[in-house]
């Protein structure tokens, strides 16, 4: 009879998902951008089959980015009761998690000033009835 071993997340799915954390909503752009690195398509593909993070909506820019959110079974797995839980620079700084020579403009998110049911993060809520491309932008030649 097999076990199930339970999965373990790499690296870059934990630095993904610590930044989906901090950042939600937040598009796939952006955690590229705060990793400094592309993410490969698995690492959020595996955060979304474990049920840590969903789809959140659209951001209200060109292209429409996807943001990502982390959801219940996100904060039930690390014991968290809300992200206000999250540790915030001073419990990093205590455990030894972050260097004491911050970059220069670095600033870490502090969740407790984000809001859930605060929208103005410009995010349209998913729509499956949204056509994949918007065309209202293309004329009618005559």
């Amino acid at each position: 009879q097999e076990r199930e071993e339970p999965r373990r997340l790499s690296k870059a799915a934990l630095e993904t998902l610590a930044i989906i954390a901090y950042h939600q909503p937040v598009t796939r752009a952006e955690i590229e951008s705060v990793r400094g690195v592309s993410i490969s398509k698995g690492t959020l593909d595996l955060l979304l089959e474990m049920g840590f993070v969903r789809l959140r909506g659209r951001r209200r820019t060109p292209g429409r980015p996807v943001t990502y959110a982390t959801t219940d079974r996100f904060l039930e797995h690390f014991g968290l009761a809300t992200l206000y839980d999250l540790p915030g620079v001073q419990e990093m700084k205590a455990a030894g998690l972050l260097d004491l020579s911050l970059p220069v403009g670095f600033e870490v998110p502090d969740p407790s000033r984000a809001s859930e049911a605060d929208d103005e993060d410009g995010s349209l809520p998913l729509d499956d009835e949204a056509p994949e491309f918007a065309q209202d932008f293309v004329g009618e030649r005559s």
